[in-house]
Formats: structure tokens, sequence, C-alpha cells
């Protein structure tokens, strides 16, 4: 009798303390995981995604940056790592809709390695060009290319990323030759041709409109289907010219797969939260990013839609990567 009111006390004990262990979470730092360098549109994004996650949760939220093959080295770290929680990734277009299709292998399954959370933002591509090129508008662009074949340069943030897939539909669409220039990220791509090293770049908005704004750059078409709102006053290439062009970047947050489902939630609560604040949907807005923050299963859906998408334009357009 004695031992049994031991063991029963004890379990009493116990029962609140493994309650307070599951719903600990987070009980130390967070690692965010960027696929880019420092400076660029997916690291800044990542930075004031984590500060406002670590005001949520109150538990310091650390950016990662690992750069390497489009967001690949990444997202293979974040799929192998532990799903806990405590290790999550800054997925792109790049990772989650074109490599997969670009490459002719990729390390990781974009649909089954990954918890999705939430889909951040989304956002255009801008067609910048050094100012030293004689061009005022795409067809400008065209017609210059198509004189000098070979001679002007496109600059990325790397081969895979959405700036070299978009020129790579760009020239495929106008029947120009135009040569692709691989940087480590978007930030080395636009200093590229702020410095005339390329002439031109598929830039995000956050890296370029700053160089736009000051006249640093010609930003003389977005790439989606329909005009920014942050520059309304900039045309798109489909009604410059090239019809049926529309690529957008986008970015969101992904867990591994078999983190807790209770963990997930939590996550997508607390970036939800921060996308809805006033502050941070005028400070996306104020770089070109539409903030979104939708469910896990609707990124899921998302994301599928994303690799049949663009599996088809990669395939259009005859880009593979080794």
């Amino acid at each position: 009798m004695q031992t049994s009111l031991m063991i029963l006390a004890a379990l009493a004990v116990m029962a609140p303390a493994g309650a307070q262990a599951a719903t600990a979470y987070p009980s130390k730092p967070i690692r965010l995981l960027v696929g880019f360098p420092p400076g660029g549109s997916t690291d800044i994004l990542s930075r004031q995604v984590g500060v406002r996650l670590a005001e949520s949760l109150g538990q310091q939220v650390v950016i990662d940056n690992r750069a390497g093959a489009a967001g690949n080295l990444a997202s293979e770290l974040v799929a192998r790592g532990n799903p806990d929680g405590y290790t999550l990734l800054m997925a792109t277009v790049s990772s989650h809709g074109i490599n997969p299709g670009l490459y002719k292998k990729v390390p990781y399954d974009p649909v089954k390695d990954f918890a999705p959370v939430t889909l951040i933002a989304s956002y255009p591509l801008i067609l910048a060009v050094n100012p030293g090129v004689p061009v005022k508008n795409v067809k400008e662009l065209i017609a210059l290319a198509k004189g000098k074949p070979g001679a002007l340069r496109f600059g990325s943030s790397g081969n895979g990323s959405p700036g070299h897939l978009s020129g790579e539909i760009f020239k495929n669409m106008a029947g120009i030759d135009i040569v692709h220039v691989p940087y480590k990220g978007g930030a080395p791509s636009t200093l590229a041709v702020l410095s005339g090293e390329v002439q031109i770049t598929f830039a995000t908005l956050p890296g370029a409109m700053p160089h736009i704004k000051s006249g640093k750059l010609n930003g003389p078409a977005v790439t989606t289907a329909k005009r920014s709102p942050t520059l309304p006053e900039v045309p798109t290439i489909a009604e410059s010219g090239l019809p049926g062009f529309d690529i957008s970047s986008w970015a969101g947050l992904m867990a591994p797969a078999g983190t807790p489902k209770s963990v997930v939630l939590m996550l997508n609560a607390a970036t939800v939260k921060a996308l809805a604040s006033h502050d941070m949907r005028e400070r996306l807005a104020g770089e070109g990013a539409e903030p979104v923050g939708n469910t896990p299963e609707q990124f899921a859906a998302f994301v599928k839609a994303e690799l049949a998408k663009w599996a088809q334009a990669i395939k259009q357009a005859g880009a593979q990567i080794d």
C-alpha cells in the first residue's frame, strides 16, 4: 500500500514537469538558415522576420547564412536537421520551386523533407540596367541586343536563381543572345551592374530599388503579370513587348519534416502575427514585397503548384544545371 502511494506521489510530481517540458518550446535560440549571403533580399527579409519572431517567442532567432547552389545547401542542412523546431529554413522560389526542375538532382525532397509553416511574402523582380546602356525601355533593350549578339551580359544571384531563369526566359522569348554571369548572391550581382561589369540583372526589388530611386540604375520593367503597387509607374515586361512573361519571387518559413504539429502552429501564429503588424507590412511594402501569412496547408499547396509551374517553364526554356 505504501509503495503504491509512493508511486502515485512520484507520478503526480512528474506529470506537471512532463507537461511543462512539452509546452516549453522554445527554450533556447532558434537557428534560421538562409541559402544566400548577407545583404540580399532573402537575408534582409529573414532578419526582419527573425526580430519579430524573437519578440513573440521570447528566444533569439539567429540568422545562419549558408550560401551555395541557389539555396540547395541550406535546404539540405535543414532537411537533415533535428525536427524539434530549433532549425528552420527561409525557403524560396529557388529552393522549393525552381531548383528541383533545373538541377538534375537536388539533395532533398522539397515536399517530403519539410513541414511548411507559412508563406511570408512574394515580390516581383525588376529588370535593372546600367545607365551607361543607351536604352529607355524593354523594346530598345531587345533591339540593342539583336544588333550586338553576345555583347550584353546579365548578372544573377547564381545558377538556378530566379534572376538567372528570368534572363534565360527573357532571351528565349525575345530571340536575343545575352550572356549569363552568375554571382554568389543578389547583392554582388547588383554591385556588378552598378560597376558596369555586367549591363543587366533581374533583381529583387529590395536590393535594386534604392539604386533605381537614386538614378544609379535604370528599371524599365518588372517581371510579374501585373504592375507592382510599390512602383505603379513601372510597366511590366509583358506589356512592354513580351506578352505572357510572368515571374515572381517568394520566401516562406519551413521546418524539417516530423516537426511536432504544435510547434509548427506556434511558429505559424507568431509569423502571421508579425506580418499583420502595421509597421511590418509598411516596411515590406516599401521594399516591394507583398506580405502573405497563410496556413501551413495553404503554403504546402502553394509549393506543389510552384514546383509544377517552374518545371514546365524550365522545360520550355531548355535550361538545366548538372
